[in-house]
């Protein structure tokens, strides 16, 4: 596979996770943040296992249980939580931390170098989703920010230590491996801490089979390949792609008003991700090489 369809596969991860906030809204039972998690995560998760009929061994336990946290139960419980309490594009732009973050976290647990070109990408794309919040709906509430943040570096260690640690096995027996991981971690607050799940509507059955089949399996078997051969400071500005899906599915299923601004943030974002993703033949300037390999 040539790098440019393998950025253009891993990119639609990003893109179809910006959905998450308008289903969140409008198909999914109010305030079960945790709950919605969990029917996301574990469901997917042990339908790939059918598929991948593969079982991690006993040392890849502890891994798989911090991947799982990290990148499903840490991350989709403080996802929903910003999309329960924040509007859409709010929600996701403060998801635009995560490159920056990965940038410093591969320097130290991967020893990657930091970029310059990596820096001005990730603090052009924060820009750019900045001014999608440039709107008079945009509403801030101090948990759903908080809970932004958060996901923000669940999300980013959770990129750095996949790549650090790489199983040999497949991306889907590693998706699904983690995504198990993730889900079974959820269960035992959403019970403690939720009410119990109430009937279901038609509308709730098909926003959580998509949000689980969709954006859960498949977007992350491609999320996964993806990092398995980029680098993660390439990998991970790709998910600026979020917030400018779910601004623009925003205001093409909920009249969201998209303005002149929101239009020059979209580019800035389009701009960004061609920096951090060029071709890494394209010279680049180092601005901190590490001293030494980082640890295994």
């Amino acid at each position: 596979m040539t790098r440019p369809v393998l950025l253009l596969l891993t990119a639609l991860a990003p893109a179809i996770w910006g959905s998450t906030y308008l289903v969140t809204t409008e198909f999914l039972p109010a305030d079960m943040p945790l709950t919605s998690a969990a029917i996301r995560a574990l469901p997917a998760g042990l339908l790939l296992l059918l598929i991948a009929r593969e079982l991690p061994s006993a040392a890849w336990i502890a891994k798989l249980l911090l991947l799982g946290a990290l990148n499903f139960s840490l991350f989709w419980w403080l996802l929903f939580v910003a999309a329960y309490k924040l509007p859409g594009g709010v929600a996701a732009t403060l998801g635009s931390l995560q490159p920056l973050i990965v940038i410093f976290a591969s320097y130290f647990l991967l020893g990657s170098a930091i970029r310059v070109t990596a820096l001005i990408a990730g603090i052009g794309g924060i820009a750019g989703v900045a001014l999608l919040l440039l709107t008079p709906e945009a509403g801030f509430d101090l948990i759903g920010i908080l809970a932004g943040f958060g996901g923000a570096a669940s999300m980013a260690f959770g990129v750095v230590l996949t790549r650090k640690w790489q199983p040999p096995v497949s991306p889907l027996t590693f998706t699904a491996w983690q995504l198990v991981a993730g889900g079974l971690l959820l269960v035992p607050p959403a019970l403690m801490l939720e009410p119990a799940l109430p009937s279901l509507s038609t509308a709730n059955i098909l926003g959580y089979t998509y949000l689980s089949l969709i954006g859960g399996a498949l977007t992350y078997i491609l999320w996964f390949r993806g990092i398995a051969a980029l680098d993660p400071n390439t990998i991970s500005p790709l998910g600026f792609l979020s917030p400018a899906s779910a601004v623009l599915l925003g205001w093409v299923f909920l009249s969201q008003p998209l303005g002149p601004w929101q239009l020059v943030g979209i580019g800035l974002v389009l701009v960004s991700i061609w920096l951090a993703t060029r071709d890494p033949g394209t010279p680049s300037v180092p601005l901190l090489k590490p001293t030494r390999s980082a640890p295994s």
